[in-house]
């Protein structure tokens, strides 16, 4: 069985979405043949603790740790609310205050590529021995955070092997890396390590079209795109009794969907029992503007706060809601941008309204697949439109996605994609 090495910082109990992509590549992994052995931080910071994961770690795998150096926990010691959502990367709010400034500055121009740049040489010296006692010949590093992207960096450079460079999101392209008050001398040192990266490593996966064409304006070496996807096996449950419309994760200043609210709102006040019917279901950190935008629409009666889920939950209520919401900040530099939860939101067969950019990658998906409407951020009109005609279905019992093509997003497929990628010969 081919041996590969996977190096990453998220990994169970980490919650949210980051860990959720190579957890599923390493249990499907040996299915075609490789044996990953995964290496992961001994005592991360992690901004999102989901203990149920723990049990989805697939039997038999070699998990690998070392210690891990996280200035998280000091700067935590000034304000732990405000670091841990740095740390989470939500920097959404408006005016942020003096403190936040602060350790933004101090995150974007004194940690670069980010905050776990201190496990860089300890992990490429103590991989090092690793890789010549397991003679491993083909290493991955998933990122963010990017400082892993330098792990396989130093490594590259020590040992004849094969590097592939996972990226999960884009790097000085993303859209907060504005919000790091960077120097010139800070950005142009990013655009450094980005583009040594690129165009050191032997191959390159990307999780979005959009940022592939981005990288092919930086290296010419091999690239593919392999998105996201689901793994869950759905048992049957009863639907929301109300016209429930859920969004699953976070909800802050940028993705407040103000179009959206002010059509709910009519909509209430135009149609004899919709407002008794509604369901507004907002899981995860939910921001102070988008609470207030609530209040002003006199929302706040329909809805439900649920806070923070175990992953299970989160596919218990995508399969029970009538409408599924996915949003985006509105922006060139979020094209791009798709949400890992939108591939669960196709399994879970249920319709998808989906308000973002022009030219959305993740839209592009959902009208492919007919798995629900896309609509611009400020296109009330057509977004009441949409709701009234789901709002008479619901009515009817017959609201339903007919969904097309959603089966090659599984994970074993995606799996299977990676691996026939890992064995491509380079010329």
């Amino acid at each position: 069985m081919q041996k590969i090495l996977v190096i990453t910082y998220y990994w169970p109990p980490a919650g949210g979405p980051g860990v959720q992509r190579w957890l599923k590549f390493v249990k499907y992994l040996p299915d075609f043949g490789v044996e990953p052995l995964v290496y992961v931080p001994q005592n991360p910071d992690y901004p999102i603790i989901d203990e149920q994961l723990v049990a989805d770690i697939p039997e038999g795998v070699r998990v690998i740790s070392q210690p891990i150096q996280e200035p998280y926990r000091w700067a935590s010691l000034l304000s732990k609310s405000k670091t841990k959502r740095i740390s989470a990367g939500m920097i959404s709010e408006k005016n942020p205050s003096l403190l936040e400034k602060l350790l933004l500055w101090v995150r974007g121009n004194l940690f670069i590529p980010d905050a776990r740049k201190f496990w860089v040489k300890p992990s490429i010296r103590f991989l090092s021995s690793l890789i010549e006692k397991e003679k491993i010949e083909i290493i991955i590093t998933t990122g963010p955070p990017h400082s892993l992207h330098l792990i396989g960096l130093g490594l590259k450079k020590r040992f004849k092997l094969q590097w592939i460079a996972d990226f999960r999101d884009p790097w000085t392209s993303i859209g907060y890396q504005k919000k790091l008050r960077l120097t010139r001398a800070s950005q142009k040192k990013h655009e450094r390590l980005e583009r040594e990266v690129l165009t050191t490593a032997d191959k390159i996966v990307v999780t979005s079209p959009t940022t592939k064409k981005e990288f092919e304006n930086i290296t010419d070496k091999p690239m593919e795109v392999i998105t996201n996807g689901f793994d869950e096996e759905l048992f049957p449950v009863h639907l929301d009794g109300t016209f429930s419309i859920s969004h699953l994760g976070s909800l802050l200043t940028g993705r407040n969907p103000i179009s959206l609210w002010e059509a709910l709102s009519e909509l209430i006040q135009e149609n004899d029992g919709f407002g008794s019917a509604l369901k507004i279901k907002l899981a995860g950190v939910v921001g102070g503007e988008t609470l207030s935008s609530l209040e002003d629409f006199k929302l706040t009666p329909y809805l439900e706060l649920m806070g923070y889920l175990s992953h299970d939950k989160v596919v218990e209520v995508q399969q029970k809601s009538q409408v599924l919401l996915l949003l985006e900040i509105d922006s060139e530099e979020t094209q791009g941008i798709i949400p890992g939860k939108l591939f669960e939101y196709l399994n879970a067969k249920r319709p998808i309204l989906a308000i973002g950019p022009k030219d959305w990658a993740a839209g592009t998906i959902i009208e492919e697949t007919q798995s629900g409407t896309v609509c611009a951020q400020g296109d009330k009109d057509t977004i009441k439109t949409v709701l009234l005609d789901w709002f008479a279905d619901y009515e009817e019992g017959k609201l339903q996605a007919n969904s097309k093509h959603v089966d090659k997003y599984h994970r074993k497929k995606l799996t299977e994609a990676l691996t026939n990628f890992i064995r491509w010969e380079l010329s």
